[in-house]
């Protein structure tokens, strides 16, 4: 079901077809996923989309589509969006070879259609996009959600290398934004104490 979060931009959640049951417990993510819709005007931009429901694909017609992924393991259904849709796909710019369909890479500090904006997250090939528009972080594997909580990625998924306490400093500028939604891909959106909650995370 698609539910609209605010002007111009909605969301929904389908079952991601490779997920297994050694894929959840309690360091792990849910089968159902999120994704994200965002209204640029003159163009449509999917975050880390599983395949839309009608009421998104109807948003598409007649205008371009730009798919962004926070992090390659993302891409879902990007393939089928660049072939059904002629959807543009962004990548980090450290994976970009990996991703399936034909994409174009970013870095951090890349402002990227839509106006929004791609902030550091827990991997180099990962990141955090900022809808300042909405006042909205979309993020990846870096936050999860669900019935746990918002809270940061558990430590067994640290890149090797990076410490909890380092990983916290990399993601605390986050909180100089003025964040109003949270918008992980695995969970569900916060609108109350949006920053509070951030911050929660951050400090646990």
């Amino acid at each position: 079901m698609t539910q609209e979060l605010a002007p111009g931009l909605w969301t929904w959640t389908a079952q991601h077809p490779s997920w297994t049951p050694d894929d959840g417990g309690p360091e792990g993510w849910e089968q159902d996923v999120r994704s994200y819709a965002l209204d640029a005007g003159d163009s449509l931009v999917l975050f880390d989309p599983m395949s839309p429901p009608a009421a998104i694909t109807a948003l598409a017609t007649g205008r371009p589509v730009v798919v962004l992924l926070t992090v390659k393991e993302h891409q879902r259904s990007a393939l089928d969006l660049a072939v059904s849709f002629g959807a543009t796909v962004y990548a980090p710019a450290a994976k970009v070879g990996d991703v399936d369909a034909p994409a174009l890479p970013f870095g951090v500090g890349d402002v990227l259609p839509g106006d929004v904006e791609a902030h550091p997250a827990a991997y180099e090939e990962e990141a955090i996009f900022w809808i300042p528009k909405h006042r909205a972080l979309v993020t990846g594997d870096a936050f999860l959600g669900g019935e746990r909580g918002f809270r940061v990625l558990p430590d067994s998924w640290l890149p090797e290398g990076l410490s909890p306490d380092a990983l916290r400093e990399r993601l605390r500028p986050l909180l100089h934004l003025p964040v109003e939604l949270l918008l992980p891909t695995h969970g569900d959106p916060i609108a109350d104490d949006a920053r509070a909650t951030l911050q929660r995370a951050l400090e646990t």
